[in-house]
């Protein structure tokens, strides 16, 4: 017999060694096969096979060794998870080790691959149907594979040393599975993330939008990360004058509570922020730029970041603005029409309400003027007309409106005001009119008609009617 020390001694080293080369972060694949390498060529079984146990609780044959037959036969089946419950139901506990004796086993009902050897008739020979399973387990208890073992080296059932170093090396050999796992997903994720962060760099930089990156968190918040091509285009800076630069500096903020307000619920709700903002040059000149910031979680650990698009809106924004201005405004001298001067009537009266003091309304109408159409045409009455505006827009005082009604009608909307000075307002407006028009030999003169605006007015309708009843009263007394 052989001297058991020695023995013990010859098996923990190959011990050691199988499971130094198992535990060298490996892959899952390249660990499992190491497992029932290791099994072989280390622990002296002929055969070694791995079932990987999947979060469904199924097993899969992933590794065989020592049998070119049994892996063609093994590799790759399925089976469902209560496999090895019926075997382990009258298995032999050798400590964590389940060894199921042929005799056992119901008359006629193999599974598995058997192997072709010779059956002895010694009393501790092993047997080509007996089955001994190691389960292997994660560093948290839980269930991951069971490594089965098959036709020792000496033919006999292993001893008490082979199975004490059969269950260490598959104490070592879940624990190894467990951590190629980990490695494995690790590796995944980070293929993923160097995918996504390609996909990320391809698109940021190809948009034909203006894209940037900005700290949300830390002391870099609110600093610019990053900017494509195409945000220095719109923007007109270079790279190296944005990045590391606070985006605000650049930015004119009406409401910058708001915003900071609007911020915070983004960051609460993972939301989207929209905004349209004046963005400043290095020239000076001043664009729209209209744009979403969505906030990005990079991952446990690193700060948030605001992923900004914009784009230039500063041509929309004019349109707006004129399409504005034309909905105020008579087309023909620029003057505000009745709804821009119905709107700074409400200002009026509010202040007239407010301190007690009165404004008025000055109505304006044109005398002579047809026969400035009639003799000259309606190109050069036209040319009459917008001299005309601009002389009673000179004559006001600062903050007055001057509104054109229609036609050879104005109005004058003048904020506290009465007695002399509007008198004096009155004869500016009269002079203004009378002067000769430029190759024109009409004399166009105006009548005024004023009413007050006091805390008891009512509605700009009520007060441009009396304001033309006193202006024909006006005319009246000229003629």
């Amino acid at each position: 017999m052989q001297n058991e020390p020695a023995v013990r001694l010859s098996a923990v080293r190959r011990l050691y060694e199988v499971s130094a080369r198992m535990g060298a972060g490996r892959s899952l694949a390249e660990t499992l096969q190491a497992v029932v390498d290791g099994v072989v060529n280390g622990l002296g079984f002929g055969i070694a096979v791995l079932n990987l146990r999947h979060p469904d609780g199924k097993f899969e044959v992933i590794a065989v060794a020592g049998s070119p037959e049994a892996r063609a036969a093994l590799l790759g089946k399925v089976s469902a998870s209560d496999l090895f419950d019926a075997e382990f139901a009258i298995a032999d506990a050798w400590g964590k080790l389940r060894f199921v004796p042929h005799e056992r086993l119901p008359e006629g009902e193999v599974t598995g691959w058997v192997p072709d050897v010779p059956v002895s008739d010694a009393p501790d020979a092993w047997h080509p149907l007996d089955a001994l399973f190691a389960p292997l387990y994660s560093s948290d208890g839980d269930l991951v594979g069971m490594l089965s073992v098959d036709l020792p080296e000496d033919q006999r059932r292993p001893g008490p040393i082979h199975r004490e170093l059969l269950e260490i090396f598959a104490t070592q050999a879940g624990l190894a599975i467990d951590k190629a796992r980990l490695t494995d997903r690790l590796l995944a994720e980070k293929t993923r993330l160097e995918a996504s962060e390609a996909t990320f760099r391809l698109v940021f930089e190809g948009a034909g939008n203006g894209m940037a990156t900005v700290a949300f968190d830390g002391p870099e918040l609110g600093r610019i990360l990053r900017v494509n091509d195409a945000f220095c285009r719109i923007t007109g800076y270079a790279p190296d004058q944005l990045l590391g630069t606070r985006l605000v500096t650049f930015l004119r903020d009406e409401e910058p509570e708001q915003t900071r307000a609007e911020l915070e619920e983004v960051a609460a709700s993972n939301g989207t922020y929209r905004f349209e903002r004046v963005f400043t040059q290095p020239t000076g000149n001043a664009i729209w730029l209209a744009g979403t910031a969505a906030l990005v979680t990079q991952g446990a650990g690193l700060p948030r970041i605001l992923l900004v698009q914009i784009d230039d809106v500063t041509a929309r924004k004019d349109a707006e603005r004129e399409l504005r201005h034309h909905a105020a405004h008579d087309p023909l001298t620029g003057l505000p029409n009745r709804r821009l001067l119905q709107h700074r009537f409400t200002k009026v009266l509010e202040q007239t309400r407010a301190t007690g003091r009165p404004g008025a309304l000055l109505f304006c109408d044109l005398n002579h003027f047809k026969l400035v159409n009639d003799g000259y045409g309606h190109e050069a009455g036209d040319r009459a007309l917008r001299e005309i505006a601009t002389r009673l827009s000179t004559a006001v005082r600062h903050g007055d409106t001057v509104a054109r009604l229609g036609g050879d009608e104005f109005a004058v909307l003048a904020e506290d005001i009465a007695g002399d000075d509007l008198t004096t307002l009155i004869t500016r407006l009269e002079t203004a009119v009378s002067r000769p028009l430029p190759n024109i030999s009409v004399q166009v003169t105006t009548s005024v008609g004023t009413v007050p605006i006091t805390p008891t007015t009512t509605d700009l309708d009520t007060l441009l009617h009396e304001a033309d009843q006193a202006m024909y009263t006006a005319k009246n007394r000229r003629v």
